[in-house]
């Protein structure tokens, strides 16, 4: 049977300007980490679970446009909207206001999207 969601992949070609974004930027602490060669996987356990890992080691393309997105819950979107504008993050699209949440897609610099979600209280 299935337990979880063990983690999300995205492909990423620099594993230095992957870590000073998801490290530097979104703040996430480093988890397991492997180096061969000149392939990389890096891993960032998140506080209220799931985790992000980002690979060299297959022949994914990082793309906005690929079939998956990952959906990272925050909890002040206002706040951290502001924190990657002063970051030179590129926004795709307009912030959504859902019934239930709100959301805005932003681009790592790898070129994979991530999409940035609060729930309404």
């Amino acid at each position: 049977m299935i337990d979880k969601v063990a983690f999300t992949m995205y492909p990423a070609r620099d594993a230095a300007r992957a870590r000073a974004f998801y490290e530097g930027v979104l703040g996430l602490e480093p988890g397991q980490q492997g180096l061969h060669g000149s392939m990389f996987w890096l891993e960032y356990d998140l506080p209220g679970g799931g985790c992000i890992a980002l690979s060299n080691a297959g022949p994914s393309e990082p793309s906005t446009t690929a079939g998956g997105t990952i959906a990272l819950e925050v909890t002040d979107l206002d706040a951290l909207i502001a924190h990657l504008k002063a970051h030179d993050v590129p926004f795709l699209g307009e912030l959504v206001h859902g019934p239930n949440c709100r959301m805005q897609v932003v681009r790592d610099p790898e070129g994979n999207s991530l999409l940035l979600h609060q729930l309404n209280r």
